[in-house]
């Protein structure tokens, strides 16, 4: 195949019809922790006076923003050292982590049931120079560090509040994620000032379907101008995000791509740490390692250009068939509720572009090599050939051909299957994203794709086993964690920048939902 370079992206939807809401400009934007205390941030950070780079992101301060850095500053200027520690402890309050104990339950469900209260927020009150964007509503956290709500997150985490009849709970939520798209344009990473500068594979559309399999088509029509802001961030071409790829045979689709060329907040000592060591552009680095946050895969080798190493991260250069399956459904989403609020003319050019999306991806993810589902590489012009479980994105939402999907399903228990459920890929590279981890969106988004296309044999027997881990590592340990190794149910899960994490939202939500989807 030959080399497809970018060219002028062709004519889009109007901005008129794709969007009636006005993102922030970047300086209306809350100011992140890094850029409020400059120096000190910096110095707290490479310091690593905390073990978890997110910790003082999350601090809360003292007193003024201002008073603090003029303290510091003359601190400095002193020519004394600092005991940064004792300089912190002074004027920040150090967030700490919640218990999740609860009281032996009879059983798993009725722990997750137990945890839904341990793990719901209560809507937030403004605190300046704080890093948290307050919600008006109560929401629920993944648990551990994670004292947000996120994005992708909470799309498998309403899968198990639906189980646990707590309705209210996923309106509140998805009111709170309308919030954020009109007051910011789009849905952050998580409700922190430092994650504003990108999003999250976008579920907005998918959480909409709960909603309406009680509260009807109207549903749709309700939340019509947050699914066009939602649309114009991933895709307008006018916007400065650079999402929207156009390829030279004239398809257009979709990549990650973080507004910030900078350190994390939440990790400023490791981005700078991969920057130097890989000997290129720091920028470039910041940049690709922030885009991969906004893929939710943080960090596996499909976003590596030599497949191996960290420091050859170039998310820019990828076109993920994960992200474009979400956009295709929210295309098919914009154009239902267009219809549900009586445009039907606006409808028909969502319809268009969801058709458009659909022969792109089938065009340029199907690697027929591999027989299977995989990223397309901008720069080769061709599939990246890593097999990942995003690959199962297609099937989940009905875009593969039967024969594709059978060809899915045939590499997926040759190679994928294991003791514990599916693995993320097929590398073991250290990264928890892949092997040999598996996480639970995406043992659902497999097993949900091949009972799609009549593969439930397959489907069940993923199920069956991913329940089996998390409830025997339950009964071990009294928790359920953020992601399982599902090669050798005895070990952790590892990699990632920071230990295993107990809650946990979204495996809380699949595990309910595999349970009453495949009872025993």
């Amino acid at each position: 195949m030959k080399s497809r370079k970018l060219r002028p992206a062709a004519p889009a939807l109007t901005a008129a019809l794709v969007a009636t809401a006005v993102v922030a400009s970047a300086s209306a934007l809350p100011k992140a922790p890094e850029e409020l205390y400059g120096r000190l941030f910096a110095d707290v950070q490479r310091a690593r006076v905390f073990p978890d780079q997110k910790t003082f992101p999350d601090a809360v301060p003292k007193r003024p923003v201002d008073e603090i850095v003029a303290s510091y500053a003359a601190a400095k200027r002193s020519g004394q050292p600092v005991d940064l520690a004792a300089f912190v402890g002074t004027n920040f309050l150090v967030p700490e982590t919640r218990s999740l104990a609860v009281p032996k339950a009879r059983g798993v469900v009725e722990h997750v049931n137990e945890l839904w209260r341990l793990l719901e927020r209560a809507p937030d009150r403004p605190v300046s120079g704080s890093s948290l964007l307050p919600l008006p509503h109560p929401y629920i956290v993944p648990g551990g560090r994670f004292r947000e709500i996120y994005y992708w997150d909470s799309y498998f985490t309403m899968l198990g509040l639906r189980e646990s009849g707590e309705e209210a709970a996923i309106q509140a939520m998805m009111d709170n994620f309308a919030y954020l798209i009109r007051n910011y344009g789009h849905i952050p990473n998580g409700n922190r000032t430092y994650y504003l500068s990108r999003s999250q594979p976008p579920f907005f559309s998918l959480m909409l379907d709960l909603l309406a399999e009680k509260g009807g088509e109207s549903v749709y029509a309700k939340y019509l101008p947050e699914l066009r802001a939602e649309y114009a961030y991933w895709s307008d071409e006018t916007a400065p995000t650079k999402h929207r790829v156009a390829l030279a045979d004239g398809a257009v689709l979709s990549r990650y791509y973080d507004q910030g060329a900078t350190p994390r907040a939440e990790a400023f000592a490791l981005d700078e740490d991969v920057a130097k060591r890989s000997g290129r552009d720091p920028a470039e680095v910041y940049r690709a390692i922030r885009s991969a946050c906004e893929s939710g895969w943080d960090f596996s080798t499909r976003w590596f250009s030599d497949g191996q190493n960290l420091t050859s991260i170039d998310v820019l250069d990828v076109v993920p068939v994960d992200l474009n399956c979400l956009l295709f459904h929210l295309e098919s989403t914009l154009a239902r509720a267009c219809r549900a609020a009586g445009h039907g003319d606006d409808a028909k050019p969502f319809e268009a572009a969801a058709r458009r999306r659909k022969d792109a991806v089938l065009s340029h993810c199907w690697s027929a090599d591999e027989r299977f589902f995989c990223d397309y590489r901008i720069s080769s012009g061709r599939t990246t050939g890593v097999l990942t479980l995003a690959g199962l994105y297609p099937l989940f939402f009905g875009l593969a051909t039967p024969d594709q999907a059978s060809a899915v399903r045939e590499q997926i228990e040759k190679r994928f299957l294991k003791p514990g459920g599916v693995v993320t890929s097929l590398v073991h590279s250290g990264q928890q994203w892949d092997g040999p981890n598996g996480w639970a969106p995406l043992e659902w988004i497999t097993v949900v794709g091949l009972e799609r296309y009549g593969h439930r044999q397959t489907a069940s027997l993923i199920a069956r086993r991913w329940i089996d881990l998390n409830v025997s590592v339950y009964n071990r340990t009294g928790k359920l964690m953020e992601k399982y190794n599902v090669e050798n149910a005895s070990l952790e899960a590892g990699g990632g920048e920071y230990p295993g994490q107990d809650g946990f939202g979204w495996t809380n939500g699949v595990l309910l939902a595999l349970m009453r989807r495949f009872p025993q």
